[in-house]
């Protein structure tokens, strides 16, 4: 009997013991891989600064670290001798659990613990999506160059559709968690292409949990929204001003009208050309009910003449500027513009009422606020 009672506490002395260690594995394996090949565990911590924290050998086709647990929110990635790609994970005191495909390296994850798995997840469904829009690229291009107008358009309503949809999913991730460091990057994400607006993401931000409100992500996530809350709709317009054509100063507060337009394009800007027949349309039809526009162009420092001459060849006969400093304009960053073409529509107060319209949107906007545009 003594001698069962010594066993008994002995394993439950190394199930204690188990259970109290401060550190956990990441055991990895890698298909096709040929022994010696290095996995570098790479960590991004408080600067931001990827740093490369361990090398692990493949032998027979697996590999294994051993790390200290922390009370801190981090990111983590894995990369692999001959390959450019970064496999992602969040180490949450858990043995985790890493598989490699050598042939399929996109398809390759980290499991372990709740955050692993609901990245896993998200990876999986944004690369459904992702497949979809590339058969709708090949759909469009086909539809080009047959001269199929009617494909064209649905194909289009479908891409936009495709559009709505993964946006939706992303705010639902975000949603359903909240609480982990994932979210906050994909908010930052969404933040930047203008998926989100400030005040729904101010709405993520204040229900965080103390631990996650902590991370320093947070507080650059935080620089972000108050950023975006100064040219978010409803907020008075920053004024501006810079050099003309013809080498004056013109401010904003100069080129107010009853609505005013500030658009953001560049000579160079394929997208923002397409769409410049639309605004010269809508301009002329509304311009003498007190519509305005000024641009701000972000060409090139040496690239003037074909600023100017862009102006001339779209026929935009209104308000410009440029201070020619390509993303690196202070308007633009003062306006948080991170892709052209951006417009923002001011009232005769300068406050901005409403973001980036375009095509019929524009028009049924102007109408909407100044009639069909007959004279007076």
């Amino acid at each position: 009997m003594r001698r069962i009672l010594v066993t008994l506490l002995t394993t439950i002395l190394l199930i204690s013991c188990a259970e109290d260690s401060n550190t956990y594995t990441l055991q990895g394996t890698a298909k096709n891989f040929e022994d010696g090949t290095n996995v570098y565990v790479y960590s991004i911590k408080e600067n931001n600064q990827p740093k490369v924290i361990d090398t692990l050998t493949i032998t027979n086709g697996t590999f294994k670290g051993t790390y200290p647990k922390s009370d801190s929110l981090f990111v983590n990635y894995l990369t692999v001798d001959g390959v450019r790609a970064n496999i992602v994970y969040f180490p949450e005191n858990k043995d985790l659990e890493a598989t490699l495909y050598k042939d399929s390296i996109s398809a390759s994850y980290v499991s372990g613990g709740k955050q692993n798995e609901a990245f896993r997840e998200f990876s999986e469904n944004m690369r459904d999506l992702n497949q979809k829009k590339q058969d709708q690229v090949a759909q469009f291009r086909a539809a080009q160059s047959s001269g199929d107008t009617d494909a064209v358009q649905q194909i289009q309503k479908e891409n936009q559709a495709l559009m709505d949809e993964e946006t939706s999913y992303k705010k639902e991730f975000i949603k359903n968690n909240k609480n982990s460091l994932f979210a906050v990057m994909l908010l930052s994400e969404m933040i930047n292409r203008k998926e989100m607006t400030a005040q729904e993401a101010s709405e993520v931000i204040d229900n965080l949990s103390p631990k996650v409100a902590a991370s320093p992500m947070v507080k650059q996530v935080e620089a972000m929204i108050k950023n975006a809350k100064k040219v978010d709709v409803g907020s008075k317009a920053p004024n501006f001003s810079g050099p003309t054509p013809e080498g004056d100063t013109l401010s904003l507060k100069d080129a107010l009208g009853t609505y005013t337009i500030i658009d953001f394009w560049a000579s160079w800007c394929k997208p923002c050309r397409v769409e410049n027949p639309n605004v010269v349309k809508v301009y002329e039809k509304y311009h003498d009910k007190g519509l305005n526009i000024i641009s701000v162009s972000l060409d090139r420092k040496g690239q003037k003449d074909k600023w100017i001459k862009a102006i001339a060849d779209d026929n935009m006969d209104w308000y410009h500027i440029s201070n020619l400093q390509f993303w690196q304009d202070p308007i633009a960053r003062e306006y948080n513009v991170r892709a052209i073409p951006a417009t923002f529509l001011l009232d005769e107060n300068g406050t901005i009422i409403d973001k980036n319209l375009r095509g019929a949107a524009l028009g049924a906007k102007m109408e909407s606020l100044l009639g069909d545009g007959a004279a007076n």
